[in-house]
C-alpha cells in the first residue's frame, strides 16, 4: 500500500491530508503525480514537487508497495 501526504495547497485541492493508493506502487514519480492529478483534477493548476520516503524524488524515481510519498507546492522565499 503507498501512502500518499498531502501539504499546503495540495491538501486544500485534494481536502485530504492523506490517502491510500495502492496502484502508484511500480510508476516513476512522474507517473505517479499524473495518476494524482486525473484522481484530483484541483491539483492540475500546481506545481508539485514529490518526495518518496522523506527524500526529494527525481522524476525517474520508482514508487514501491509500502513507500510513503509527500506531495507539495514548491516553496518561494524573498
Amino acid at each position: 500500500m503507498t501512502k500518499v501526504l498531502f501539504f499546503g495547497a495540495t491538501a486544500d485541492a485534494v481536502g485530504e491530508r492523506s490517502v491510500e493508493m495502492p496502484e502508484l506502487a511500480g510508476s516513476t514519480a512522474e507517473e505517479a503525480i499524473a495518476r494524482l492529478r486525473n484522481a484530483y483534477p484541483l491539483l492540475a493548476n500546481q506545481k508539485i514537487n514529490i518526495s518518496i520516503n522523506q527524500e526529494y524524488a527525481p522524476t525517474d524515481a520508482i514508487v514501491n508497495d509500502g513507500d510513503e510519498i509527500a506531495i507539495f507546492t514548491a516553496v518561494s522565499g524573498g
